[in-house]
């Protein structure tokens, strides 16, 4: 990618975004990052906090950039902020600020688990999303990511602080699979998806090499620590985030969690073609610690 480029960035503050920005930054490429929440500026990077995403404040500043990495996105619901609102509408109203600007590629963040006939109110919202995306006519990549790990991701920090208890709960047996993701490769893979060819038009399941139980990964994650690992039934869990406005898991997260939702890393292999990190080494080695 060369200095030419600008590129637009959603979500900044958010953890993904964060690295992206990083990334690009350090490779030289000019960023537009927004965020309703302030976060630290970097190089060749122009900042904007707009609570509203207040198009008269970033269109002129956008205009005409390469591309736009779309990262705002919700995972639990609340009063001021459901699915239908963060997931689908805001998304429409980037696609337009993209047209507006004359920004003719897009890359989205879905989510592994979406697909036309699911019920699940996260994934119908994201499913919506992305048929705005395909509808839009611009250049889109859409990546459906499992969970993408790194070392403050919001599931390291909850592992992390179970492990100050003393205790990490697994939900249910611990046997169902996830599939996860570094942030560094994510980071590559993103990047790539801006001007390589064979990202255009594509929806990638955004998922590591291999899957792994939840119970195992918890075990590896916290095996050089004196932690108990404790299994709490799928009902109490359930439970506790219906009932709890604290709870460590949403509703969605623990569907999202249990699904044992499988991606489809061969594709993804075959167009990004650099391999990807193991994520049983990656927690060996203790650099997610």
């Amino acid at each position: 990618m060369t200095k030419d480029f600008q590129i637009v960035v959603t979500g900044a503050s958010g953890f993904v975004a964060k690295n992206v920005r990083k990334y690009l930054s350090e490779n030289n490429v000019k960023l537009i990052s927004i965020s309703r929440k302030n976060f630290k500026k970097l190089k060749n990077e122009t900042k904007i906090i707009s609570k509203n995403y207040d198009e008269r404040i970033i269109l002129p500043k956008i205009k005409n950039s390469f591309g736009l990495i779309h990262l705002v996105g919700i995972g639990k619901q609340s009063i001021k902020n459901n699915y239908n609102l963060v997931n689908v509408e805001f998304t429409n109203k980037i696609i337009n600020l993209c047209k507006k600007a004359k920004i003719k590629k897009i890359v989205y963040n879905s989510g592994l688990g979406v697909y036309k006939t699911n019920s699940i109110g996260y994934f119908i919202s994201k499913y919506e999303a992305e048929k705005l995306l395909i509808e839009s006519g611009l250049d889109y990549t859409i990546f459906r990511p499992s969970y993408i790990v790194g070392k403050d991701d919001l599931f390291t920090k909850y592992l992390k602080r179970q492990i100050k208890k003393g205790e990490i709960q697994i939900p249910g047996s611990g046997n169902y699979s996830i599939q996860p993701i570094y942030i560094n490769d994510v980071c590559q893979i993103i990047s790539k998806s801006l001007i390589d060819k064979n990202f255009k038009k594509q929806t990638l399941d955004l998922v590591g090499p291999e899957s792994i139980s939840f119970q195992k990964y918890v075990k590896l994650f916290s095996k050089k620590t004196p932690t108990k690992i404790k299994k709490i039934s799928l009902e109490s869990a359930y439970h506790d985030a219906i009932s709890n406005t604290k709870s460590e898991f949403g509703v969605d997260d623990l569907n999202l969690l249990v699904g044992d939702f499988k991606g489809n890393y061969r594709k993804l292999q075959k167009i990004t073609k650099f391999p990807l990190q193991s994520i049983s080494e990656l927690l060996k080695s203790g650099r997610l610690f």
